[in-house]
């Protein structure tokens, strides 16, 4: 990377790229890292690491070039939050390692770095289900929850209703509010917003395959009701 990244010997569009231009290559990578694991492709999972690996390794020497950091740096800080967060393991204190240790230990540190917010530290370059997820989470720490599905539940029955009746300069603000509730009633459930809604799209995804084939060529040239009687058959199918 020192040799790509060289000003004058390296390569032109390697030496061009600065934190933020390779920071959409960084979430890319380690989103296709996560879909090796879930094909269980062994083999692309070994290629598809040394692709996240190389974000690492090109972060690091942009930041060693400014005179931040090297890559021996960032392993060193990991090496030591790992040591940190596992005192049970690496210290004296012996026990086990508790949800409520593992959190207890991370507030620590953001206390630390001079967080003065339940909030502070859930990043906003997340994805936006990820992020509403935590963002909850960390709300139930305060105690801000209800304590059962009941009162969710009316919360989105009740953005629903706002939705339906928003005009149009406050019909996008509405919807936001109604998927943030949704995410809030599948948290309730002990359900994984994320999880839950990669495993529905697979299900579309391959129902929809499924239609297509059956309408042999013609799917998208049918009439509502043709498809939607595809795609009961489709269902009864997988049934």
């Amino acid at each position: 990377m020192a040799r790509l990244r060289d000003p004058q010997t390296g390569c032109e569009w390697d030496v061009a790229q600065d934190f933020t231009s390779i920071a959409p290559y960084t979430i890319e990578e380690a989103y296709e890292v996560a879909d090796a694991i879930e094909r269980n492709d062994m083999a692309d999972l070994q290629g598809e690491l040394g692709d996240l690996l190389l974000q690492v390794v090109f972060h690091a020497r942009m930041a060693e070039e400014a005179g931040h950091f090297a890559f021996d740096d960032v392993a060193r800080s990991i090496a030591d939050k790992m040591e940190a967060r596992h005192p049970h393991i690496f210290g004296d204190e012996g026990g086990t390692m508790t949800g409520k240790r593992w959190e207890d230990i991370k507030a620590a540190e953001r206390e630390q770095s001079g967080a003065t917010s339940t909030m502070d530290g859930v990043a906003r370059a997340l994805p936006a289900l990820l992020r509403a997820e935590k963002l909850q989470k960390r709300a139930v720490r305060d105690g801000f929850d209800w304590p059962d599905t009941e009162g969710p539940a009316a919360k989105l029955r009740e953005e629903m209703q706002e939705l339906a009746e928003a005009d149009e300069a406050t019909r996008e603000e509405e919807a936001g509010d109604l998927l943030f509730a949704a995410v809030n009633l599948v948290r309730a459930y002990g359900i994984a917003p994320e999880d839950a809604l990669r495993a529905a799209n697979g299900k579309f995804e391959r129902r929809y395959r499924a239609m297509e084939a059956l309408g042999d060529g013609r799917f998208a040239s049918l009439d509502l009701d043709a498809q939607e009687a595809l795609w009961q058959q489709v269902k009864r199918a997988e049934g």
